[in-house]
């Protein structure tokens, strides 16, 4: 639980030192469908955690292939012309909220006392 903190740590320093840093807005497109993926791992992990049924090597698979896949999928949108990237941020954000309603059921589960 250390490391995802120290992660995040590390990234909220990097944001403060470099302000500047600016994204072309295809690329923003890119860099936001891959958070997506990867937040909808780290999400399913957590629902997974929770009902005991994580897997180490199928949680990094899904977190690296997600990414992969959704920037492949933008990058050929753009490619194409078509706005794909509002496919994979529709799909991303639906399994989100999702596993956020999962993982909510499962920590506020009414457990009336005996």
């Amino acid at each position: 639980m250390i490391y995802p903190i120290i992660g995040m740590a590390i990234g909220i320093c990097i944001g403060i030192i470099m302000p500047d840093l600016s994204v072309s807005p295809d690329m923003a497109k890119l860099l936001a469908t891959a958070l997506l993926a990867c937040l909808d791992s780290v999400f399913g992990g957590i629902r997974a955690t929770l009902n005991k049924k994580f897997d180490n090597r199928m949680f990094l698979v899904g977190f690296f292939s997600n990414a992969f896949m959704a920037a492949i999928f933008v990058f050929v949108g753009l490619r194409l012309g078509i706005d794909l990237y509002f496919v994979v941020l529709i799909t991303f954000g639906m399994r989100i909220f999702q596993n956020m309603a999962r993982i909510r059921r499962k920590l506020l589960v009414y457990k009336p006392e005996k």
